[in-house]
């Protein structure tokens, strides 16, 4: 490949990047204007309660809804099997309160069900911790010495095509999740007419920043790769 296709890809590349990383913050700002909005709209049961109901109907005992500190700061956690929920969502009577207690909820039916988007994303979480402390470092160095030593360029590349990985797993476990609690929530009768459609707005814009991550993941691997060809 010559110099200026070269730069013509990678320039490409930069402006890929840049331009996922302004969609995602708008789409950052859309989900906290809807989660603002829905969180004002009241509801009978608190996260908690919703939480509890979505367990016990799909025959789980063994996990434990627990409160939380911060914002946006709901998980599931499947090592001591509880559903945490952030201290906004634990005792909030709202629609986006009951969506997102129902969607952590569906992360615990998924560990329940052996779902395997979940284990093969658990499985990956050690490597991505270790990555996302060196990878940065490590392809830099390696884009240094590319031609005399090139282990060290693609050991740089393989930690960050693990976090691309990574993010793509998610995506499937975020909409089943997201599915996993639009239809108990129909389903049982809890939401009815418009807080349906309030609920699945909410996560709908949720799941899509976990798109716009994975997609911004690929691109970054996309632009470190580039400096293979020169």
């Amino acid at each position: 490949m010559d110099y200026t296709t070269l730069m013509t890809t990678r320039t490409f590349e930069v402006l890929l990047i840049i331009a996922i990383g302004l969609i995602g913050l708008l789409v950052q700002w859309r989900l906290k204007h809807v989660f603002d909005k829905y969180s004002r709209v009241p509801f009978a049961l608190s996260g908690r309660e919703v939480a509890e109901r979505m367990l016990r109907d799909n025959g789980i005992t063994d996990v434990q809804v627990i409160s939380t500190p911060g914002r946006l700061t709901d998980h599931f956690d499947p090592r001591n099997r509880t559903v945490n929920l952030s201290e906004a969502v634990f005792a909030s009577r709202s629609i986006a309160a009951a969506a997102v207690a129902a969607h952590e909820c569906g992360h615990a039916i998924q560990h329940a069900q052996g779902y395997a988007p979940l284990k093969m994303r658990s499985a990956l979480v050690p490597l991505i911790q270790l990555s996302s402390q060196w990878s940065f470092i490590v392809i830099l160095i390696g884009i240094a010495v590319i031609n005399t030593l090139p282990a060290v360029y693609w050991l740089g590349i393989a930690m960050i095509a693990s976090a691309a990985l990574f993010s793509i797993v998610t995506l499937p476990v975020e909409y089943n999740a997201s599915h996993r609690a639009m239809r108990w929530l129909t389903e049982s009768g809890t939401l009815h007419g418009e807080e349906v459609f309030q609920a699945q707005t909410a996560l709908s814009w949720a799941a899509r920043t976990y798109l716009v991550a994975a997609l911004s993941a690929v691109a970054t691997l996309l632009y470190y790769l580039s400096f293979r060809r020169r």
